[in-house]
């Protein structure tokens, strides 16, 4: 297939939350690059450059900038320089969550105040901050996407606040779906199933819920980050343009078992 003919030729897209090889965002910057898309690339800080830059580089990225969304400000200077470059933007892939480790390891009903609110502050408010920024540069209409869990929806042994955390994210994609779907900008929740990626590393006793999802799934697989960036390309294409507000489960159907 030609360059031209890709299905995401001409489509150009921010992607948030790449820490190295082996993450969500990663394999969606690279089967989107891929399929003929332009994408701009943040790290996270100084300490992440080192390792997002080489990656953002091979993806010819034009764009890669410094972004910690608690910080005042940088989310705003990220948007400038991609309308200053771009003057437009057709799709935000949105991969960042986090949450203090005590509260991450504790009970729901044990969840500090000041864990909570970074926790939603960091995987939630973060993307309707992007969506914000996003709407007045997606001309042409466009797609916002965004990661979740299994356990926004069900309850998932040890994954504690970060469940009701995914589903307030889960539930802010029908909302602004709904309110941003007559400029034609579509949102969209991926929730794959659980990989091996840094972020994951921190959820208590990974290594028995990995276990569980090969057992328990009908494809008694684990899901990759290529089989999450298959999808992610879709939802950003032309040929999802009647999809919208939806969670689509990317997890060889474990959602679907009892």
């Amino acid at each position: 297939m030609s360059p031209s003919h890709l299905p995401l030729a001409g489509k150009r897209g921010l992607i948030v939350g790449i820490a190295n090889e082996h993450s969500i965002a990663y394999g969606c910057a690279k089967i989107m690059r891929e399929q003929g898309a332009e994408v701009a690339i943040t790290y996270l800080n100084e300490k992440a450059e080192k390792f997002v830059r080489p990656l953002a580089e091979g993806l010819a990225a034009p764009l890669i900038l410094p972004l910690d969304v608690q910080a005042d400000g940088q989310l705003e200077q990220v948007f400038a320089a991609i309308e200053e470059t771009w003057g437009q933007i057709d799709f935000v892939v949105h991969s960042i969550a986090f949450c203090p480790m005590d509260d991450l390891h504790g009970r729901v009903t044990d969840c500090s105040r000041d864990g909570f609110l970074q926790a939603m502050r960091v995987s939630c408010y973060s993307f309707i901050e992007m969506a914000r920024l996003a709407e007045p540069l997606m001309k042409n209409g466009g797609a916002l996407i965004t990661m979740s869990y299994h356990g926004a929806d069900k309850v998932v042994e040890n994954y504690n606040i970060m469940g009701p955390v995914k589903a307030a994210l889960e539930s802010t994609t029908r909302y602004m779906a709904h309110e941003l779907g007559p400029k034609g900008i579509r949102v969209h929740t991926i929730s794959p199933g659980p990989l091996k990626t840094r972020a994951a590393s921190g959820i208590a006793h990974f290594d028995q819920l990995i276990d569980d999802a090969i057992a328990r799934a009908p494809q008694n697989r684990l899901v990759d980050i290529e089989d999450v960036g298959n999808t992610c390309a879709f939802l950003a294409s032309d040929a999802a343009r009647a999809l919208t507000g939806e969670v689509t489960y990317v997890d060889g159907g474990f959602n679907i078992m009892a």
